[in-house]
């Protein structure tokens, strides 16, 4: 085509015209709105009635996608399925070079509409090729007027091809450079949450602490609407924890045999619902999501063995249903996240069997004290009593006034023990009494000088502090009386609403540090300081190992002070 050195004026036009949407392709990112916003302006540029792009599978041998523009909802239901590269639009993609037709019926490549489709007589197409290489293709059929496409219609689809290349690679390096970055931050938030994790076995071991977190970093990890931790147990799967949207009841199970969630737990692999009332064989309502759409079911192993399953209801965001991303990311988690189980549940039994020990040690004690110092001195007394009964009466009445000093000492030996057991000075007057009382019975009955002070306040305490700090007490009194030799005592305790404080300071022969955590006793304290919420050390009080230390730190939540 010439033009004797002058650009025509339709040409003209539309080259501004092309101008601008270059400008305006340029600064769009997103491919939908690239490719509606090209084929708009291809049917302004040429007066199409209708326009089309067609994207290219894979093997650049059919259409994977066709988009269109021009045609009614009503139109498009009644074509029904869209064309998949035969025909016309096949002949572009085996010569991807522009092809202009009078009558698109009259062409021998022709296969005819199906049922439902709107006459179409002239037809314009041309390739969009991308570094070289065919992508897809433009069709534009039926200008409005009626005429047939023009030399200026095929000029201008051919610049806005060209003009369509260069927006749709860039719209591409934008969406793969966006789903690099997603990738990049689902792995920082994975490798976040599993160092979560992990540091929490170091610093936590109270299994149902752990399984909140797990459960909320989870959630977090795959952007779940809820999540849950369904631990084993036996036969039976139960709801240990949960975040999030859920509203389970507390406690409710479900069968290992038979159900979506046993599947995964017994074959140790993923399960990914995208239809959660036809997929899911327990009901999403079991687990207080009654109008759940999608789950994500993901194994707990440790070493081979199955724990339970994390569960993940709905995806939130542009989409409803997990990907095989979300569950990856789930998967790597839930490797730490086994093993954070793993280990809690292996500190809670090690701390069951501590407290049944300190427990048993206690009884030993009790025991003992009964039988070698109260059932004897019982057995004494029937002894004398018994003497009495078989000589002169009147002559055994300083027996008889012996055992009844026998039977008082007996008395108080058995109220001393009952103290042991319960104070009833903790119940009716608080700790500062409780521990006094304790103190002055101990250092008396021992001949230890005793120094005391205290700044409790007036308010009580919770029940299972003020328990836990008595016997942590009591415990560090009685090991000064066995072990320390000691001459004098310390005890200190306060309270500034923050925390609890108590330390008892003797001057003994000290601590052996093989010691300082074993021993029924010892881990009986340490047993009754965690489970109290605090901890408690025991130390050598000087640094010539002199003498032994025992502190104890119990924190109070607001709701506890």
């Amino acid at each position: 085509m010439t033009f004797d050195g002058e650009i025509p004026k339709q040409r003209e036009e539309r080259l501004l015209r092309l101008l601008d949407l270059g400008r305006s392709l340029t600064s769009e990112l997103d491919l939908d709105a690239v490719l509606q916003h090209i084929l708009e302006t291809a049917r302004t540029l040429t007066g199409a009635r209708y326009a089309a792009v067609g994207i290219l599978d894979e093997q650049r041998r059919g259409l994977a996608e066709f988009i269109t523009s021009g045609a009614s909802p009503e139109m498009a239901q009644a074509i029904g399925h869209l064309p998949r590269g035969h025909g016309i639009l096949g002949l572009l993609i085996d010569e991807p070079e522009p092809v202009r037709l009078h009558d698109v019926s009259e062409h021998p490549r022709s296969y005819g509409f199906p049922l439902g489709h709107p006459p179409m007589h002239g037809f314009l197409g041309a390739p969009i090729r991308i570094g070289g290489e065919a992508w897809g293709n433009i069709y534009l059929t039926e200008k409005e007027n009626g005429d047939d496409f023009d030399d200026e219609d095929v000029w201008a689809i051919v610049v806005l091809a060209d003009w369509a290349a260069v927006a749709i690679r860039n719209a591409r390096l934008f969406s793969s450079s966006e789903q690099r970055r997603n990738e990049l931050e689902r792995a920082v938030r994975g490798m976040e949450a599993s160092a979560d994790i992990a540091l929490a076995v170091g610093g936590e071991a109270d299994l149902s602490r752990i399984l909140e977190l797990i459960a909320k970093r989870a959630r977090a990890l795959v952007e779940a609407d809820a999540l849950l931790i369904l631990l084993r147990d036996g036969d039976e799967l139960r709801l240990a924890s949960h975040a999030g949207n859920a509203r389970p009841e507390p406690g409710v199970t479900a069968p290992i045999a038979d159900s979506t969630t046993g599947r995964a737990l017994t074959t140790q692999q993923p399960q990914r619902v995208d239809d959660v009332q036809a997929g899911l064989t327990v009901g999403s309502d079991r687990w207080g999501m009654p109008n759940a759409h999608s789950a994500l079911i993901v194994p707990l192993v440790f070493r081979g063995t199955a724990l339970g399953v994390l569960t993940a209801f709905d995806h939130i965001g542009e989409r409803a249903e997990f990907d095989e991303e979300d569950e990856r990311a789930l998967r790597a988690f839930a490797a730490s996240a086994a093993t954070a189980v793993s280990a809690a549940r292996t500190v809670e039994a090690q701390r069951l069997r501590d407290s049944v020990m300190a427990a048993e040690a206690e009884r030993k004690r009790w025991a003992r004290d009964l039988h070698d110092e109260t059932l004897q001195g019982l057995g004494a007394i029937k002894l004398a009593l018994s003497t009495v009964l078989r000589g002169d009466p009147a002559a055994g009445m300083d027996t008889v006034r012996g055992a009844i000093d026998q039977l008082d000492r007996e008395i108080g030996g058995l109220r001393e023990i009952i103290t042991d057991l319960r104070p009833a000075a903790l119940d009716e007057l608080g700790l500062e009494p409780a521990l006094r009382t304790l103190a002055v019975r101990i250092t008396d009955r021992e001949g230890l000088t005793l120094d005391m002070s205290f700044d409790l306040g007036d308010v009580r305490l919770p029940a299972d502090v003020e328990n836990a700090a008595y016997r942590i007490t009591q415990e560090a009194l009685n090991n000064v009386v066995r072990h320390a030799a000691a001459r004098t005592v310390e005890l200190a305790a306060s309270c500034d609403g923050v925390a609890l404080r108590l330390r008892v300071l003797d001057d003994g022969c000290g601590v052996h540090p093989e010691t300082q955590t074993s021993g029924f006793g010892l881990l009986g304290m340490h047993e009754r300081a965690v489970l109290a919420g605090g901890g408690v050390t025991v130390e050598p009080a000087g640094p010539d190992g002199v003498g032994t230390q025992v502190l104890l730190t119990i924190p109070l939540t607001p709701s506890r002070a």
